[in-house]
């Protein structure tokens, strides 16, 4: 019998668009969308501290954390993705590995890690909430979380459409409202947010605009958040 579940399903689609994300990447932590991320991180990470990153991808992102000096673990569903992280290991490089596994699911003992980055990835789980308390489970109590959730303008959220026809989905329809109340009522505390803007917004107009009009123009909001 076919397995049609949720994670099953999620992990086919990214098995076989691993090359078609790699190929992007780069680009996207360097000069686009994600080019913040690492700067945001090291505003609030503690140097040389132990971070997961969940949902890795092809784990540029997590290159560029070990180029920061972080012990940085990444993790991602696909197998595809995997191995491409792998393929960046170099003889003698230290303090930096690669697993699959599932963000319901971790490979790790409760309170392993100083911090996470996890981009885009709350939006694969089919029920966030138990993303969010297995995520949770394995930081450290004080430590610090950086969360991308993709915003109402966002091309990818194109994932969720066909549930319009009553089809499976495999991406949730969580917004950065949602997931910001959700996370304050599982006793993370959200310390700050950045807001990444799809070309064309001009800044200046967004500016004096309160929290939740800014996120709602967002390609992505990003939360620094603490474990209480």
């Amino acid at each position: 019998m076919t397995d049609t579940s949720w994670q099953t399903r999620a992990k086919e689609m990214w098995n076989e668009n691993a090359d078609f994300w790699h190929s992007n990447s780069q680009d996207m932590w360097d000069h686009g969308s994600r080019k913040s991320i690492i700067p945001f991180v090291l505003n609030h990470f503690k140097s040389g501290s132990k971070v997961l990153d969940l949902g890795c991808g092809d784990g540029y992102g997590s290159y560029k954390l070990w180029s920061e000096g972080f012990d940085v673990t990444g993790v991602d569903l696909s197998e595809e993705m995997v191995s491409l992280c792998k393929s960046r290991l170099t003889n003698g490089m230290s303090r930096m590995e690669f697993l699959q596994g599932d963000m319901l699911n971790l490979p790790f003992n409760t309170d392993s890690f100083d911090g996470l980055m996890a981009i885009n990835a709350m939006e694969w789980a089919e029920v966030p909430v138990d993303a969010i308390l297995e995520i949770k489970r394995v930081i450290k109590p004080g430590g610090h979380l950086c969360i991308g959730v993709l915003g109402p303008t966002a091309m990818p959220r194109v994932n969720s459409y066909n549930r319009l026809y009553g089809r499976d989905v495999i991406m949730n329809t969580m917004m950065p409202w949602e997931f910001q109340k959700l996370a304050e009522e599982n006793d993370l505390t959200i310390i700050n947010q950045e807001y990444v803007y799809k070309r064309g917004v001009d800044l200046k107009h967004v500016g004096s605009l309160p929290q939740d009009l800014k996120q709602s123009l967002t390609f992505m909001t990003l939360f620094m958040l603490k474990k209480k």
